[in-house]
């Protein structure tokens, strides 16, 4: 089975404090069954088996539009084979 990274953003920002959308997708994240997560200001991402991190990213989509998102930007990578030590970038990322 293969592993996956997302990597994901909702929208609108606001610099004073974390709106509503913005604090539902990263409970989503940090509650779903990954293994590695990294949530940030300005970024999110999370790291697991596919199918862990595809019912993730539908239960984010479905609760972060549901509580005002206007836009969810995302980026899904295969990292490599679930069960390898370690993982490996997108392509061309380990050979910089």
């Amino acid at each position: 089975m293969q592993r996956l990274r997302v990597e994901f953003t909702t929208e609108p920002f606001d610099l004073d404090e974390a709106p509503a959308h913005a604090v539902v997708a990263r409970e989503v994240i940090q509650a779903a069954d990954l293994d590695a997560v990294d949530v940030g200001p300005f970024g999110n991402t999370a790291e697991g088996g596919a199918d862990a991190v595809l019912t993730a990213v539908d239960a984010l989509l479905r609760q972060a539009l549901g509580a005002g998102a206007t836009r969810v930007s995302l980026q899904v990578n295969v990292i490599g084979e679930a069960g390898t030590t370690g993982t490996t970038g997108a392509a061309g990322e380990d050979d910089k």
